[in-house]
């Protein structure tokens, strides 16, 4: 399975920054709307440094990029880093899909059979 050419330990970082609460809203909100690191800072009970901590996760991921605007670090969403994950989710989805529709298959082959065979068995006659 390749999914842009990325290596385990990117995908790994990238699950990983996904894998925690705090990160993903702050995703979810610079997808809305890009926000300096303080006006996230403002959203969470956590200390500063410790969104800051979030934040730098979650760039090393590739899911955000930062950038120094004055006194501010501005935080937008990468959406590349967003698709690279939705792309690798939904090949898990097509193989578990064609796994499922296989299981369906040998599920309704011995309908299938039981059809068959009834349909050559000669009718019984009523007397």
């Amino acid at each position: 399975m390749v999914v842009d050419q990325q290596s385990d330990e990117d995908l790994d970082r990238l699950f990983q920054a996904l894998a925690d609460a705090t990160r993903r809203d702050i995703v979810r909100r610079v997808t809305a709307g890009e926000s300096s690191v303080s006006g996230l800072a403002a959203l969470y009970a956590m200390s500063f440094a410790a969104v800051q901590k979030h934040v730098a996760v979650l760039e090393r991921a590739s899911l955000i990029t930062k950038e120094k605007r004055g006194r501010e670090q501005i935080v937008r969403a990468d959406h590349g880093g967003l698709q690279k994950a939705r792309r690798l989710l939904d090949e898990y989805e097509d193989v578990w899909r064609q796994r499922a529709g296989r299981i369906a298959d040998l599920l309704a082959e011995p309908a299938r059979e039981t059809e068959r065979t009834q349909a050559r068995k000669p009718e019984s006659r009523k007397e």
